[in-house]
């Protein structure tokens, strides 16, 4: 039944794979505490007005360090469950079980999956796929994103990821897995040309002035 390379059939269900990787409270704490340490670095300005204002005041050096270390160690400490938290909702996949004509569904998110639903409460599939492709001249590769939103009763589910692919073959895909059920998938192509970069407007206004002021 599965024919593309998102769907992944197995002996007891089909996942629509969205991202990849493990899922659960431990896997997704674990994972957000790299990024977490960019949020001292994101604070950093609030830190070192800190450090400034103790330097001015007539503070050795070290006690310096050691309270910018325990600001940043606060922040981390702070930043690393917000991060969790909100990579938590993130769906890595979507499960559809039995494999062959599904009868649940289910969302598996970064924090572990959700209940199982009837199929039937899955109303709409859509796929929207946007290409932005490169202006005359552009040597930059065109850039291919699939937003997947899924209309499960009253709420709307939504992900973005980039995409190779093609769609019309998942689209078709999803139609033969879910069309049995009473689902709709839709398909619709978004195209546009990426901007070209505009000169420095500044840069030449001031040229020209120049030029003028100069002939008088």
């Amino acid at each position: 039944m599965a024919t593309d390379p998102l769907l992944r059939q197995g002996p007891d269900s089909t996942d629509l794979v969205l991202r990849a990787g493990p899922a659960g409270r431990v896997w997704n704490a674990l994972i957000s505490m790299g990024p977490a340490l960019f949020v001292p670095l994101a604070l950093g300005a609030l830190t070192l007005v800190v450090a400034l204002w103790m330097a001015l005041a007539g503070v050795r050096a070290s006690t310096v360090f050691v309270v910018v270390g325990v600001i940043a160690g606060l922040e981390y400490l702070i930043g690393w469950p917000v991060m969790a938290f909100s990579r938590a909702r993130d769906i890595l996949r979507v499960e559809f079980a039995p494999a062959g004509v599904p009868a649940s569904l289910r969302l598996v998110r970064a924090a572990g999956p959700d209940v199982w639903l009837p199929v039937t409460d899955l109303r709409e599939v859509w796929l929207t796929h946007k290409v932005v492709e490169p202006y005359q001249g552009d040597y930059k590769p065109a850039v291919s994103t699939l937003a997947l939103e899924l209309v499960l009763g009253g709420a709307r589910e939504r992900i973005e990821l980039p995409f190779g692919g093609d769609p019309r073959r998942l689209a078709d895909a999803l139609k033969a897995l879910l069309g049995p059920a009473g689902v709709v998938v839709l398909l619709r192509t978004e195209r546009s040309t990426r901007e070209r970069p505009q000169p420095n407007s500044r840069w030449n206004s001031g040229g020209s002035a120049s030029a003028n002021s100069g002939g008088g």
